[in-house]
């Protein structure tokens, strides 16, 4: 079986990973064991996984799998140096087994090896080793490898490039392994031994060692496939010239084939695989999502061989992509050693469940042997009354005469000698210590007498010798059933008997209680092997499962409304501006709430009826989305959003500007939502095959009647007259309170200023931009205007989002405010006088100079007069006096060129904000006309066309073909029609921990005993595809889809830790049987 790469291999995989992860930027490193690594690449809408293991293969995979809880040293640096780099190329290392990784336009290298033991290098950009998983020591046309060293790439094979397939060349390589090869017969001659190798093999060795770049397996296929002889000898190919040009020939024909492998961007892979002999009862599959059970895989190549097309036992499987070949080659290995070891922890927990029941059956069988033995011993004790008497009065008269133990025993030895019929009935040794005897008793069942009963009045005695014969078997068969039994010599016989009769019955109440507790000792038993399995398979990684494609909408905020409209949320600015840009179009509904941190929703409505109003419980359930991931979640203040239409949005504000990202203005009226509960809950819904869809309700409601009962619920709504900015601020309640002083409607302090009623025009004119932010402000924060930002954009000056940024806005806020004079570090010269002036007074008087100072400076002048300026400077710099004007003029120097560079920065990132700004300014013009034309402002994406909300179910029918599982977070009066969903409120508890003990309470209800349906046709009952897709899942996906921080989980019968009591929580419509009650501490408790 194949094991690790050829070159042939590398070449393909290297061709098409530069194709599919050329310019992804890798977004983490991870450990799957201790050679296997898992680099994650990603970039918007395109994730890939590549699976690396050290030495073997190297290939992207579509499966999931268990990484390590902390990583390795090697893996840190790893992360260390390659995290979030862009990855700019991926190549073979000339021909030989090794891959070549760039990042960053190769400011680093990561060279794979596949040969030896492997090994992952990381270098910079000069080959210096940065990080390496083995440290190879030198040797024998090895170089030493570890961190510090240069890593070498003269000596692979063919790094200067592939030399030309001639001839000569081939020529040379043969008669080098002729001549190897005749030293070697030589040798062996001379030393007795028998010459290594394999007979057959010379040609094809010749071949691999010097023509490097083609793998031996294609050399000896396109040879076979000719019919040229493999066997021949290279000296006899040498020396016939015929031979040498086929054998050239067929050598091109290889590098031929090689080429057209590679040609197209994606290779086709081939594995090989026969049919399993028997099925084990631990893998009867390989693996479920396998179309191709009951095979066990051999090989795999980007090639079909001539000796597998000729093999009617191997069956090829084609797969279009040589990475997905691999995956599937060696997943397939991996998925049966993981099923193998699970079955085994299995196998060996059943095993020790069979030991603890035999043991219990035989400790019953052991007292009910006892019972039976004791009842034939007592038996015997009263059948044979008169010769138990006799034995006792004969061994207690000997004790009497004071006769030694030891002689007691011979004397009853020398009588057996004789026949003696008393001596005889007793068995050595005696048990004199115990005050015991043993006997040998005929059971109850054979009667020695029982002959003469029958004819009791008969004397003749003309018996046969017949009769005589069988009396005689009979007495045999008497002494083989005679039965032990130990008799105490200080009590009668029949005290004896009932001795034995109470040992009966002490045994049978024994087994009595023993049988009682048997099935509670074989529960607790059962109970403890299941929790010691349970723990042990939690150790074994999970079975592989294929990697879930997420749907388009998965990356926002998003649920399916009780009427069947998909509401979409920004997570942040970022993905708020994506919404608007994308995915707003005519016919949407715009959500908000006028409280800090609320995240803008948009419904999608039906492209086919635009026009069709939204129903009210959409709208309310998408404004209360947006008020639950505010911060009214945290403060448990339950307030309303509102709602606008879509063409009522626009990113420009009523003086021309650009609104940053995230930030809206909002034209004409706002309908206001009525104030809803702050209710979240988090259910999974099933996606459907397309078959099975048909049988679902379609909740939709597009019709006319509908439309019209919608659009009177609508107009009985709050509506008010405004032209506001919307944005993610945090100052909306303060600049609110600000801009209306007399307006106490709302007294909550979240509440933002969108309820003022009206605003004259000249109040209007000055009214600054409401902002709401998800990002957190200082309550001190001066509040944004729109003239303010009109005034900084036309300085040049935005928000820092880095510390180079924040100094460039520092330095102009500093400039008007500077000195006039410059105060310098460089010590003065002798003649300079320093003089300050100060803005008090215009004209300062010159301090006397101190007694003494006058005759000094006189002696200086006079001995330094004959000196010019070049002597002056040659003794300053002999004494060291110009090195501090020297580095003072370097760092005035260094200061000048830091402050052109951010002067040039900062021109930069203006043009580039004004040239951003004109786009945005276009892309709003171009939207706004197509808004009041009654055009669609966009075409939905090949993403969005293929989206089918139907095919989208809450509760699965019986005979629906189950595809996958969804995690959803929605407001809980969406989730009415799910089977599984878990209400969650405001609460101290942090999410992870939450959903992880969610996840937890769900595996287990699902391993209670009749909670399961096999059959899938009981809705109230789990079913078991819905149960394998929800454990599938990872706690951290689903903590991704719960857009608050922290809650309360309430879930019937819960700990402590997430919240207890009712409300809903659980399975079933409406939440099953265990909607509306408690836990322990009673109905709706809460501990």
């Amino acid at each position: 079986m194949k094991q690790r790469f050829s070159s042939l291999d590398v070449k393909v995989i290297a061709h098409e990973l530069q194709a599919s992860l050329v310019t992804l930027r890798l977004s983490n490193v991870y450990d799957l064991s201790s050679k296997i690594l898992l680099l994650k690449f990603a970039k918007p809408d395109n994730k890939q996984q590549l699976l690396i293991d050290n030495g073997f293969r190297c290939h992207l995979t579509d499966f999931a799998r268990t990484t390590a809880a902390a990583p390795s040293a090697f893996v840190a640096r790893l992360r260390k140096y390659l995290k979030t780099r862009r990855l700019t190329s991926v190549a073979q290392v000339g021909t030989d087994r090794i891959l070549e990784f760039q990042f960053s336009d190769g400011q680093y290298r990561m060279f794979l090896e596949f040969f030896a033991s492997g090994n992952i290098i990381l270098t910079d950009a000069d080959l210096k080793i940065l990080a390496i998983s083995r440290n190879v020591s030198e040797g024998e046309g090895q170089e030493p490898q570890r961190v510090g060293l240069q890593y070498s790439l003269e000596n692979r094979q063919n790094f200067g490039g592939i030399p030309p397939l001639t001839k000569e060349r081939i020529r040379d390589a043969l008669k080098t392994a002729a001549d190897k090869a005749e030293a070697n017969t030589v040798a062996a001659t001379f030393s007795g031994k028998k010459a290594k190798g394999k007979s057959g093999g010379d040609l094809r060795k010749a071949l691999a060692v010097s023509i490097t770049e083609l793998p031996p397996a294609l050399v000896e296929n396109i040879l076979q496939a000719n019919n040229f002889d493999v066997s021949a000898k290279p000296a006899n190919v040498v020396d016939n010239e015929s031979l040498l040009d086929e054998l050239v020939k067929h050598l091109s024909e290889a590098r031929d084939i090689v080429e057209n492998i590679i040609a197209p961007t994606t290779c086709k892979g081939y594995i090989f695989a026969k049919k399993k002999a028997t099925l084990s009862s631990g893998a009867e599959e390989i693996d479920e999502t396998t179309k191709h059970e009951g095979l066990l895989y051999e090989d795999f190549h980007p090639f079909i061989p001539q000796k597998f097309k000729s093999d009617p036992s191997i069956q090829v499987l084609e797969f279009e992509g040589y990475n997905r070949t691999v995956d599937e080659f060696f997943s397939s290995l991996e998925g049966q050693k993981l099923e193998s070891r699970l079955v085994g922890r299995e196998e060996a927990a059943r095993k020790k469940l069979e030991a603890a029941r035999h043991e219990q059956s035989k400790r019953i069988e052991g007292l009910q042997d006892a019972q039976a033995m004791n009842l034939r011993k007592a038996a015997a004790i009263e059948a044979n009354v008169e010769r138990v008497q006799e034995a006792m009065d004969a061994v207690n008269g000997l004790l009497a005469q004071g006769m030694d133990w030891v002689d007691i025993g011979k004397l009853i030895e020398r009588e057996k000698k004789r026949q003696n019929p008393v001596a005889e009935t007793i068995s050595l040794p005696l048990k004199l210590a115990e005050n015991t005897i043993t006997l040998l008793l005929a059971e109850e069942e054979f009667n020695e007498d029982e002959a003469e009963e029958d004819n009791p009045f008969e004397t003749d005695d003309s018996d046969s010798e017949a009769e005589a014969n069988e009396v005689a078997q009979a007495k045999d068969k008497k002494n083989d059933k005679l039965l032990t039994v130990d008799i105490v010599l200080n009590i009668s016989p029949w005290s004896n008997a009932r001795e034995y009769y109470e040992e009966r019955r002490s045994a049978a109440m024994k087994e009595e209680k023993t049988q009682l507790q048997a099935n509670k000792a074989l529960k607790s038993t059962e109970q403890k092997i299941s929790e010691d399995l349970k723990k042990g398979l939690k150790q074994e990684k999970a079975l592989l499962q294929p990697i879930r494609k997420q749907m388009w909408f998965e990356k926002f905020i998003w649920f399916i409304s009780s009427d069947g409209y998909l509401v979409l949320g920004g997570k942040d600015p970022q993905q708020t501006e994506i919404l608007y840009r994308r995915y707003l179009r005519k016919g949407d509904i715009y959500c908000h709430a006028d409280i800090r941190g609320a995240a803008h929703i948009i419904i999608k409505n039906n492209p086919n009826t635009p026009d069709a109003p939204i129903p009210p419980a959409t709208l309310s359930q998408a404004g209360s989305l947006s008020v639950c991931t505010s911060e009214a979640w945290d403060s448990k203040a339950g307030m309303g959003g509102w709602w606008v239409n879509a063409d009522q949005v626009s990113k420009s504000t009523p003086t021309g500007d650009i609104l940053p990202a995230g930030s809206f203005t909002i034209q004409g009226k706002k309908n206001y939502l009525p104030p809803t509960q702050l209710l979240l809950g988090l259910g999974f819904t099933f996606k459907i095959s397309e078959q099975s869809k048909s049988k679902h309700l379609k909740h939709r409601v597009h019709d006319e009647r509908s439309s019209l009962e919608t659009a009177e619920t609508a107009t009985g709504e709050d509506e008010v007259q405004a032209a506001e900015e919307v944005d993610d601020s945090d100052d909306s309640g303060a600049e609110s309170e600000e801009n209306q002083p007399g307006d106490d409607k709302r007294a909550n302090p979240l509440q933002g200023s969108g309820d003022e009623d009206e605003v004259t025009d000249d109040t209007a004119d000055k009214l600054s931009a409401v902002k709401i932010s998800d990002e957190p402000e200082s309550d001190e924060a001066e509040p944004l205007t729109a003239d303010a930002y009109k005034e900084e954009l036309g300085e040049g000056e935005k928000e820092a989002d880095t510390l180079e940024e924040e100094d460039d806005i520092k330095e102009d806020e500093v400039t008007p405010s500077e000195p006039a004079t410059e105060i310098s570090e460089a010590p003065t010269k002798a003649s300079d006088v320093a003089s300050y002036t100060t803005g008090a007074s215009s004209a300062t008087k010159k301090r006397g100079q101190k007694r003494g100072q006058k005759g000094k400076a006189k002696k200086i002048a006079q001995k330094y007069k004959d000196q010019d300026e070049e002597d002056r400077a040659t003794a300053e710099a002999l004494i060291g006096a110009t090195i501090g004007r020297q580095r003072a003029e370097a760092e005035a120097a260094a200061k000048a060129q830091r402050q052109a560079e951010l002067e040039a920065q900062k021109e930069r990132r203006r043009a580039q904000h004004e040239r951003k700004q004109k786009e945005v300014a276009e892309q709003e013009e171009i939207r706004r006309a197509m808004m009041n034309e009654g055009l669609d402002a966009g075409e939905p994406d090949e993403a969005e066309k293929a989206t089918n909300l139907d095919t989208l179910v809450g509760t699965p029918l019986a005979g629906d073909e189950i595809l996958e599982v969804l995690p959803v977070c929605a407001p809980w009066s969406a989730l009415v029609r799910y089977k599984y969903k878990v209400k969650m409120q405001p609460g101290s508890v942090k999410k992870g921990k939450a959903i992880k003990e969610v996840f937890e309470r769900l595996k287990t209800d699902s391993a209670r005993k009749g909670v399961i349906d096999e059959a899938a046709r009981d809705s109230e009952k789990m079913w078991p595809r819905e149960v394998e897709l929800i454990k599938g899942l990872k706690p951290e996906e689903i903590a991704n889809s719960v857009p608050v921080g922290k809650l309360r989980v309430m879930m019937a019968g819960a700990s402590g830790g997430s919240g207890s009591g009712g409300g809903g929580g659980g399975k079933g419509k409406g939440g099953g049987k265990s909607q509306g009650k408690g836990g322990k501490g009673g109905k709706g408790s809460k501990k």
